[in-house]
């Protein structure tokens, strides 16, 4: 299962309003472990940012002055996002914005979710933890998520946080500790998340001695003359 959590930072909060993505930010889950693949890229959006988004993400027009159009990314990333499930925090917001820019191209592109299956993870907070506070740092804080290099938004960082609350709050691959102090429903900071890494070592054999070996095969005549019919045995044999 291939999954794409995805994150956008934009020139103001509505795409009906003219506003454009400048950023987006994706990294890459198979069979929900982290890859290291990710898609990252800054986007000139060819207008001006309202002052409040600025001060949220901290991007400026001169920044993305020589940065690429929209247009010049658009089969990039629809390459890397197709076939994928989709995992964003506040999904209509961040398809709303993906689905305006590819109808400014006007070339026939299909909607988000005509190529792509799409997780809505505030959704799912909200269904978990009503009644709670369930931005992402709120997230971040009931499951232990280190956001401590997230002073402004940024998104490739957000996406990259959403990853690892997203395997916690969903209850796969990750280490859990029980503790005394632990909450109950699954929620504490002693959860890891397991990650593949692409320079990971290949894991070392250890094959077993010839004594082994031998004691091994005692241990299961043992077995067979307990039971009378030691399946380990039988496949040995096989």
């Amino acid at each position: 299962m291939r999954q794409i959590v995805l994150d956008t930072e934009t020139t103001g909060l509505e795409a009906s309003q003219g506003h454009r993505i400048i950023e987006i930010g994706c990294v890459e889950l198979i069979d929900r472990k982290l890859t290291g693949r990710h898609y990252h890229q800054y986007i000139n959006p060819e207008r001006d940012i309202d002052d409040g988004a600025a001060e949220v993400h901290g991007i400026t027009s001169d920044f993305l002055a020589d940065k690429p159009v929209f247009a010049d990314i658009a089969n990039e990333f629809l390459a890397f996002i197709k076939g994928a499930e989709l995992v964003i925090h506040n999904a209509p917001f961040d398809v709303g914005f993906i689905d305006h820019e590819f109808r400014l191209l006007n070339q026939g592109h299909p909607k988000t979710s005509e190529i792509c299956g799409i997780i809505d993870t505030i959704v799912m907070a909200r269904k978990k933890h009503p009644g709670q506070k369930n931005n992402l740092d709120a997230l971040c804080k009931r499951y232990g998520v280190d956001n401590s290099a997230r002073d402004l938004h940024g998104a490739l960082l957000d996406a990259e946080i959403l990853a690892d609350v997203y395997l916690l709050m969903t209850g796969g691959q990750t280490a859990l500790m029980l503790g005394a102090d632990e909450q109950a429903g699954g929620e504490a900071g002693q959860m890891v998340i397991n990650r593949v890494s692409a320079e990971r070592r290949p894991l070392k054999v250890i094959r077993a001695s010839d004594e082994e070996l031998v004691a091994h095969n005692d241990n299961l005549q043992e077995l067979e003359k307990v039971s009378g019919d030691c399946l380990w045995l039988k496949m040995e044999q096989n």
